[in-house]
């Protein structure tokens, strides 16, 4: 079966939207309703975040969010399980974003195993050193059918920026700013001119632009360099203030699209 990463990307050019939110946030079993939610609303993927005791890449809303959801018992085998009860509700990709430490607990090799057979289609694991993932793990995901992708940001060279497109599968991660997450209301020209720095390299593989992706004005901006763009920050906060989640989920992704 093709990976619906690729497929995604092999049918539609531009104008990806991919939401990120924290599995058990803002209630342990919230998961699979908002996933359902988002692709009503029509988002294209989604990335559900593997809660995690110290996320330094993530700015205040999405580290609150990781406590809450572990303080109400996530865990990376319970959103396996919600995964697993997803998948068939669903025909977007999910990709699952988190850090090193707890799926090298759970065992990196069952882990992936498990998400694969779980129905998920692409992982995100910032801190995992791309040296590590060729010797151990590229030909296990490989063989598993998961798209791994990796982080680029506006201090890495073109070098490693053209390695990892070789070695990419589904789409790079382009982070918007060398900052943790975080809403923005606009991005600033040096941003931009990052953005068409990496659109004219002509790489391999889409670029998804992420960090700072808040309103449609950012949303829009990023769709102009690249295939689309990742929220997450603006998205959970939402979900924070959400009194009713099946009318609230489809005006944000309204206000961002429309």
């Amino acid at each position: 079966m093709k990976n619906r990463i690729t497929s995604l990307f092999d049918s539609k050019k531009k104008n990806i939207l991919s939401v990120f939110f924290t599995a058990g946030f803002p209630s342990l079993n919230d998961t699979v309703s908002i996933a359902c939610g988002l692709e009503a609303a029509g988002v294209d993927m989604i990335e559900i975040g593997i809660p995690f005791s110290d996320p330094i890449a993530d700015g205040p809303t999405i580290q609150e969010s990781n406590k809450i959801a572990l303080d109400q018992g996530m865990n990376v085998s319970l959103l396996l399980k919600q995964v697993t009860a997803l998948r068939p509700l669903i025909k977007m990709p999910i990709v699952l974003m988190g850090y090193l430490n707890p799926v090298m607990q759970y065992g990196i090799e069952k882990f992936c195993k498990d998400a694969a057979h779980a129905g998920v289609d692409g992982l995100i694991l910032p801190d995992l050193p791309l040296e590590e993932y060729l010797t151990y793990y590229k030909d296990l995901t490989e063989s598993l059918n998961l798209s791994v992708s990796f982080l680029i940001s506006p201090t890495t060279s073109e070098k490693r920026i053209r390695q990892i497109d070789s070695l990419s599968t589904g789409f790079i991660y382009a982070v918007s700013s060398s900052s943790t997450t975080g809403a923005r209301t606009q991005f600033s020209a040096e941003q931009c001119t990052y953005f068409k720095r990496l659109h004219e390299m002509k790489l391999k593989h889409p670029c998804l632009i992420g960090f700072g992706i808040s309103n449609k004005k950012t949303y829009s901006q990023a769709c102009e360099y690249a295939a689309g763009a990742i929220v997450g920050s603006s998205f959970i906060t939402t979900l924070k203030a959400s009194k009713d989640l099946k009318s609230d989920i489809p005006e944000f992704v309204r206000s961002l699209l429309s």
